[in-house]
């Protein structure tokens, strides 16, 4: 073995070959080694945590491993599916093992001359079969004839593929898939099968790592990995990542063109107008920071966009439009992240995830959003819901050059192309002859042709139908609209062999404005081809309208964390100042009723804004300060002080950063700063002049007792909302006392988060009692303020005890 290590190296020195080959070599082969390990330790992890749950939970994975239904409370465990599941893998894998070889293996060989020797040596799928970690129903968001079901799924598979090919073997030796698939069963019906259709789709790309073995290990050296993860991770995304769909109809004579491609809800435009106190990432001589060049990466599903680069800015200001289409609400999210542009390697910034349905449910929102992942940083966007209708009314041209309409474009199907270009030449025949026989015969085949589509500067290109003279596609496109007067949809079809023109076409868009509901579905003749050769489609056109948001809600906040004043950063100097998005207006003159100055009590929270508290950060509360305090109101007791203060509040009411709706809610914030405000914050019910629920923040734990470990776990997820105690912000950490042991040495203290009002931990934490003291204990969590030495600021922010005897601690719970 020692000869053959050495004998690459006696041959680059034999023929003279510079030293610095052998240590390029070297290099390329530890990071190849290196890159193999890591895959396999992970896939290592992955095979405990689906080996034995129990025990990957009571080693403390990190809280991203664990499955969904530890963290959401209504994504539903389905351990019954896993057995059925783990009972029929054999069989499963004994149908796949007959498709490979008499499906898939025969498809290969025909696909090239080099392919004929393909032949798949071993297929062995493993033990290890996919699991669901858990299932969300949807039921309120819905149509009444469908049923649609949100899949957690997880394959750590140790399956293996082997296939030669003229003597190289290439295989696969283990397969990880995690993702989000969406199956939706409509419509219901009122006889068998009940069932009409089942659909599937992934809503985001799903993650995939394969192992590969044989030859395929050369797609793990560094550089070649990355591009060939990528090439996978597209195929995956074009079939199966929306808006491609897969549909397979369970009754006959069923239609289901409309299932695979339904209209969309609607389109989300983005207004990305700027960014505040980013963090630097540009560095001179390793020591002395410098300013970045940030540009932003905005996504929805698999359509992505990207800003313009500002040099040398930790404040840009972009003022740029993106518009999205989305296919499905609930479940897709605006993602947007934030990275600084370098010659080599482009640094992550921050980054922001808003979920959909609070932008459709508010129609518009302006706000600065704070960045998660990052220590700092603030992004404006305003977000605008578009609805689709097919009111011709308002249909209009916009001043600024913005889209105003949709077009929709489903593709079906041709009839008799011409096999060439050469048979038809503007629509008359023109056979002219060929004396290559050779070539002739080629000519003479099917035509393997594609589709063209344009409207104005935009062009999508369709599947490729080999050797069909009439090709069916069966796919969807859609286009933005800026003039449904003047533009026109283009159509080339294509043959990709020869790269000829088979028939065009053009259809005006003005046409569908002659139909009542903006819509054709029929068969256009195709320019430059025969005259029976015919493209058949269905076009509809539909406007885009802004709905005015309802005057007597209160804008509720985006999943990211839409928010009320905020403290940025001066772009000359460290002062800070306050910057308010567009407030509702409410009246200028509080009123001196009792009864009309209570406000409503909080309605009950949505279940939706669970759903990314892992993934996001939610917002700052509201920091104000009560202006206007003369020496008369320090004189006052603090009962009055506190009447006054919400009074003050009560005149201009920002957006709480609570995915809720409200009504007028008052604020304590600008009491922590008031000398005499010495008074307890804790999650009960304040004794004050209106008897209300006050909004103190938020704390997100999960509760479960361990029995094998004899063990109480308490896991801090994270805080929210809550109140700052001063205007310099707070570094908040959590506090726990299981009661009534209050020693020092028993205390247990989360890390310190900085400068945040929306903090997040997920640290772990174990009580070591039984089952029995633990019922008979209160657990007593205070979220308080690491403020600086000899300071007058308050430092508890808020607490809240819990009642164990009350719970059921062997099923646990998870809850803010």
């Amino acid at each position: 073995r020692a000869l053959l290590w050495l004998g690459p190296v006696y041959l680059a020195g034999y023929v003279q070959l510079s030293g610095s080959w052998v240590l390029l070599a070297l290099a390329l082969w530890l990071c190849w080694a290196r890159n193999r390990r890591g895959k396999r330790d992970r896939l290592a992890a992955a095979f405990a945590l689906l080996n034995d749950e129990r025990e990957a939970v009571r080693r403390g994975l990190a809280a991203r491993h664990l499955p969904a239904w530890v963290h959401f409370p209504d994504v539903e465990r389905v351990e019954w599916l896993n057995k059925v599941l783990v009972q029929a893998w054999p069989y499963f894998g004994t149908i796949m093992e007959k498709a490979f070889k008499e499906v898939l293996e025969p498809k290969i060989r025909a696909k090239n001359v080099h392919l004929k020797t393909c032949s798949f040596t071993k297929i062995h799928f493993g033990e290890k079969c996919p699991r669901i970690n858990g299932i969300k129903v949807y039921t309120k968001e819905i149509d009444r004839r469908q049923i649609m079901l949100d899949l957690q799924i997880c394959y750590v598979g140790d399956c293996e593929i082997h296939m030669d090919i003229s003597k190289f073997n290439l295989g696969v030796k283990g397969v990880q898939l995690y993702g989000t698939l969406r199956v939706i069963l409509e419509p219901l019906l009122s006889e068998a099968p009940f069932v009409g259709a089942v659909t599937l789709f992934f809503m985001q790309r799903p993650h995939l790592e394969i192992n590969w073995a044989g030859m395929s290990n050369l797609l793990d050296v560094p550089g070649i990995n990355v591009m060939s993860d990528s090439l996978i991770q597209d195929f995956i995304a074009s079939r199966l990542v929306l808006p491609s769909r897969i549909t397979v109809p369970l009754k006959k004579n069923m239609n289901i063109a409309h299932l695979r491609f339904p209209i969309p809800h609607g389109v989300i435009r983005v207004h990305l107008l700027e960014a505040e106190n980013l963090v630097q990432k540009d560095s001179f001589l390793g020591a002395i920071r410098g300013k970045s060049d940030p540009y932003a990466l905005l996504r929805v599903g698999t359509m992505q966009y990207r800003s313009k680069t500002v040099s040398r800015d930790l404040n840009p200001i972009w003022n740029e439009t993106f518009e999205f289409v989305v296919h499905e609400v609930p479940g897709q999210d605006l993602e947007v992240d934030l990275y600084d542009e370098d010659p080599d390697k482009d640094d992550f910034m921050g980054s922001l995830l808003i979920s959909l349905v609070d932008v459709m449910n508010d129609r518009t929102v302006d706000e600065w959003f704070p960045l998660s992942k990052t220590t700092s940083g603030h992004l404006h966007l305003k977000l605008e819901w578009l609805s689709l209708v097919n009111d011709q009314e308002k249909l209009h041209e916009d001043k600024k050059g913005l889209s105003t309409a949709i077009l929709i474009v489903y593709l079906d199907s041709a009839f008799n192309l011409p096999k060439n270009h050469f048979e038809y030449s503007n629509g008359e025949c023109g056979a002219k002859k060929i004396k290559n026989n050779k070539y002739l015969k080629k000519m003479e085949r099917e035509p393997s042709s594609f589709v063209l589509l344009t409207v104005g500067n935009k062009t999508q290109k369709s599947k490729t139908c080999n050797f069909s003279k009439d090709p069916t596609w069966g796919q969807a496109f859609t286009f933005f609209v800026h003039n449904a007067h003047s533009q026109s949809l283009h159509i080339e079809i294509k043959d990709k062999d020869r790269d000829s023109i088979l028939g065009t076409a053009v259809v005006c868009l003005s046409h569908l404005l002659k139909d009542p509901n903006m819509t054709l579905d029929q068969r256009f003749q195709l320019d430059h081809s025969s005259s029976d050769s015919f493209i058949k489609m269905k076009l509809v056109l539909r406007t885009f309208n802004i709905e005015e948001p309802d005057p007597q809600r209160v804008k509720v906040c985006v999943n990211a964390s839409k928010q009320g004043p905020v403290y940025v950063m001066e772009k000359g100097g460290n002062q800070q100042k306050f910057v308010s998005p567009p407030k509702p207006e409410v009246s200028k003159e509080p009123s001196e009723n009792k009864d009309s100055a209570a406000p409503e009590p909080l309605l009950k929270k949505d279940s939706r804004e669970d759903l990314d508290t892992d993934d996001s950060s939610a917002a700052p509360a509201p920091s104000e300060t009560v202006a206007g305090l003369n020496e008369e109101d320090h004189e006052q007791n603090p009962e009055h002080r506190l009447s006054s203060a919400l009074h003050t509040r009560a005149v201009v009411v920002p957006s709480l950063p609570v995915v809720e709706e409200l009504r007028l809610a008052p604020s304590i914030t600008s009491l922590g700063s008031l000398p005499s405000s010495c008074f307890e914050l804790s999650s009960s019910i304040l004794d004050l002049h209106n008897g209300t629920e006050m909004p103190l923040g938020e704390i997100r734990l999960t509760v479960r007792y361990a029995s094998i470990r004899q063990s109480l776990v308490v896991l801090v997820n994270g805080c929210r909302n809550l109140v700052p105690s001063s205007n310099r912000g707070v570094d908040p950490y959590v506090r726990i006392y299981l009661l009534p042991d209050r020693r020092w040495t028993s205390r247990k203290k989360t890390s310190v988060k900085k400068k945040t009002l929306n903090p997040q931990y997920d640290e772990k934490f174990e009580f070591f009692e039984s089952l029995e003291d633990v019922k008979k204990r209160t657990l007593d969590i205070a979220v308080k303020n690491s403020k600086p030495f000899i300071s007058q600021e308050r430092k508890e922010l808020g607490k809240v005890r819990i009642d164990l005897s009350q719970e059921d601690l062997i099923k646990g719970f998870a809850q803010w």
